[in-house]
């Protein structure tokens, strides 16, 4: 029977609220709720996937064993004929030197101007940050980092130059593993040894090297600090960039070595009073053609150096200075007019020493050497072997032959000017570069006899055997040329063009020394006088006058090619054997250009110069009759008595 509910309303009012009050088993099965639960999820998520992360992380950390072992790069210094500096070459790194084996200073040095607290922060210095923020806040604009060394280490080994806020989280991450790796002063050695200080140098011991030419153990207080300033921006403010910038940023480093308790008063002002002797090339600016010329050759001779090698040529600073001045005043003069676009010049000594080497108008424009290393062909510079192997088959100077139109097989060879001169001697067909002449010895002796004379002489280039070789029309250099004219002027002996006289290593060790050629006489003296006798001529009275000397004899050949591509004078006196060759590396047209024009002069503004100040002597090959009176009727205006003259000598009246 269902009880009656109640008439009374608090007892109503008590039973409604009972009944709509859950009961305790209702409680227990209702859901807690789970947000605690969530969190402590997500809380082991993340410490999961950090830890995942991390791990990933530090397993794509650079390998740190090896950082102290690098093995220094090769360090070649050139020095002159004379002994002076030309150029270093290979310094790149220098040996890994201990910080704690450097005077206390160098490393004091770069502390107090880069990172004055850093033996005692972690890695990141928050002061720092704080103290090079607020500067940067009072002055407008970024004047100071805030960067560790450590983390400028870790910048240098690992990582990319860029700016980014990516970047500077993986440089703070690398400056602590650093930290946990290494020691305090393993980790200012690496720094040291591994930093840019510009000129193409990394590391304390190469700088030192390079601009002081010391070892880094050896550096003066002002050095360090020269050396130190430069690290804020290397490219300028090292010693060779701008030596009073460097010195003004020295001043600046010194300061603060004394701020930081490093040096005293009266140190700072005794250093700051001394300007270090920075150790310059006396080299030019296109001296590196030579270098470049000689570097390559360093491993024929010594192999793989493992130490640091003095390297001691043929080359001379003063006469490189007059080679670069000579092509270029005639380059600036007559360049344009005649749409020349390049030139190369090399000298040598009759016995074939390379004093000085152009390889073009601006070694920092276009390193290639074009005097060692462009193929062009001669033009009528290579006719002194045409004459010599006719000589050597029994023609002799005096010999007349008809200057005339020919027709070789078809192929009809013409003067440059389309004129003939008829029955000629052999001399005169020489100072006017006959082309029919010099044609008709070459189909008389046989084209391969001539390429077997150039080749004994030094011509190193393939030469085809056709009639127009007599022309010049196989391509060779200007080094190897030139190097074939010395014969002349030595005489007859062979030459190889060489520009090593001695490599030693920095402790002294021999490695090569040259030892005089073997290649012995290639021609007769008689031949060889002969020959020179022509080239004499053809400076006094033919195509080459423009390079005749005022003060001493000189002897060349002039060679012009087809379509005037290409133009050279190659010549020599009794002490100096130069080659000049004008053109365009496309091998475009050039605009009247011919070898008896801008390549003689430049030959003889060159030779004047460079020989000033030498006593004249005869040329070594001519007879001592035709040497001793050369200077008495050689003269411009006298041809006809000196061609008498050559007539008469080598008729043997």
């Amino acid at each position: 029977m269902a009880p009656k509910p109640s008439s009374s309303p608090r007892l109503r009012k008590r039973a409604d609220t009972a009944m709509t009050r859950p009961s305790v088993a209702s409680r227990a099965s209702r859901p807690r709720s789970t947000w605690p639960y969530a969190l402590a999820l997500l809380f082991a998520w993340i410490l999961v996937i950090g830890a995942v992360v991390c791990f990933r992380w530090f397993s794509q950390l650079p390998d740190t064993r090896d950082l102290l072992s690098r093995a220094p790069s090769a360090d070649i210094t050139l020095m002159d004929a004379r002994g002076r500096l030309i150029a270093r070459r290979g310094l790149i790194f220098g040996r890994i030197v201990d910080s704690r084996r450097l005077p206390s200073y160098v490393p004091n040095a770069f502390i107090a101007i880069e990172d004055k607290r850093f033996r005692a922060h972690i890695g990141l210095d928050p002061i720092g940050l704080v103290r090079a923020a607020a500067e940067n806040f009072i002055a407008g604009r970024v004047v100071q980092g805030g960067s560790t060394l450590t983390q400028q280490l870790a910048k240098n080994l690992f990582l990319e130059s860029r700016r980014s806020m990516d970047r500077k989280f993986q440089e703070a991450l690398l400056a602590l593993y650093l930290e946990s790796r290494f020691s305090k002063d393993q980790i200012l050695t690496l720094y040291l040894n591994r930093v840019y200080f510009g000129a193409g140098v990394y590391g304390i011991e190469a700088a030192a090297e390079r601009f002081f030419g010391k070892s880094a153990t050896a550096l003066s207080l002002p050095e360090a600090a020269m050396l130190a300033g430069s690290v804020k921006a290397p490219t300028r403010f090292n010693p060779l960039a701008d030596a009073d910038a460097s010195l003004a940023r020295s001043v600046i480093v010194l300061r603060a070595m004394e701020d930081a308790g490093f040096i005293s008063h009266a140190t700072r002002l005794a250093a700051a009073a001394i300007r270090p002797r920075v150790q310059r090339a006396s080299s030019t600016p296109d001296s590196g053609y030579f270098v470049d010329w000689v570097v390559a050759q360093i491993p024929v001779y010594v192999g793989e150096a493992n130490e640091p090698l003095i390297v001691e040529t043929t080359f001379d600073v003063d006469a490189q200075r007059e080679a670069e001045r000579a092509v270029e005043t005639g380059l600036a003069l007559e360049g344009a007019k005649m749409h020349v676009g390049e030139a190369a010049l090399v000298a040598m000594t009759p016995e074939g020493a390379v004093r000085a080497m152009v390889g073009g108008r601006s070694y920092a424009q276009s390193p290639f050497n074009r005097a060692a290393d462009a193929s062009r062909q001669p033009g009528s510079a290579f006719k002194p072997f045409v004459y010599l192997a006719a000589f050597e088959h029994g023609r002799r100077p005096d010999d007349l032959m008809n200057d005339r139109p020919l027709d070789i097989h078809g192929w009809r060879p013409g003067n440059y000017e389309g004129s003939y001169e008829g029955a000629i001697t052999l001399t005169r067909a020489f100072a006017k570069s006959s082309n029919a002449v010099a044609a008709q010895l070459t189909e008389e002796t046989g084209a391969a006899a001539v390429s077997a004379v150039a080749h004994r002489l030094g011509i190193v280039s393939p030469l085809a055997a056709v009639p127009a070789l007599a022309l010049g029309a196989s391509s060779v250099t200007p080094l190897e040329l030139t190097g074939a004219y010395a014969t002349f002027a030595n005489g007859g002996v062979g030459v190889a063009p060489y520009g090593i006289i001695r490599i030693r290593t920095k402790s002294g060790r021999l490695l090569y020394l040259r030892k005089p050629s073997r290649i012995g006489r290639v021609m007769s003296p008689e031949n060889a006088a002969a020959v020179t006798g022509l080239m004499v001529a053809a400076v006094t009275s033919g195509t080459g006058k423009a390079a005749r000397l005022d003060d001493r004899s000189d002897a060349g050949k002039t060679g012009t090619t087809e379509n005037f591509r290409d133009a050279w004078f190659v010549g020599f006196t009794a002490d100096l054997v130069c080659g000049v060759w004008i053109g365009n590396d496309n091998n475009a047209r050039m605009r009247h250009a011919t070898g008896g024009a801008l390549p003689a002069r430049i030959f003889r503004s060159f030779v004047e110069v460079a020989e000033q100040g030498r006593p004249g002597r005869p040329l070594i090959s001519l007879p001592a009759t035709l040497a001793q009176t050369t200077e008495k009727v050689a003269a411009p205006e006298q041809p006809d008595a000196f061609q008498r003259l050559l007539d008469s000598l080598f008729n043997g009246t």
